[in-house]
């Protein structure tokens, strides 16, 4: 996936994930990584970002193994934020299946 292309659908992902369940962030960079190819380097700044804006909020937690790790979970404005995500990208992805012929299979 092209990186330019994947930057701009990165937040809606991240938030859809803390949507679901509060994680840690390389758990996070890992639950990622399974799907699309995304680096720590690309992941933890969208996480500042997302934090600063008001959308993440974190915690510190101590694993059964005495690890502290930082987890992220979504606040209401980041739920707020995702549901318009969501809108604009229905918007988006219409439109672009219009113009390239609908869902390709290559």
């Amino acid at each position: 996936m092209d990186a330019q292309f994947k930057k701009g659908i990165l937040d809606i992902c991240v938030l859809s994930i803390l949507e679901k369940k509060e994680i840690y962030g390389y758990g996070l960079e890992m639950e990622m990584a399974s799907l699309m190819d995304v680096s720590g380097n690309t992941l933890y700044p969208l996480l500042r970002r997302l934090e600063k804006d008001d959308y993440l909020d974190t915690y510190m937690h101590v694993s059964e193994q005495g690890r502290r790790r930082k987890y992220y979970r979504i606040t209401d404005k980041g739920r707020s934020h995702l549901k318009e995500l969501r809108k604009d990208w229905k918007a988006f992805k219409e439109v672009a299946d219009r113009l390239i012929g609908g869902d390709v299979d290559e």
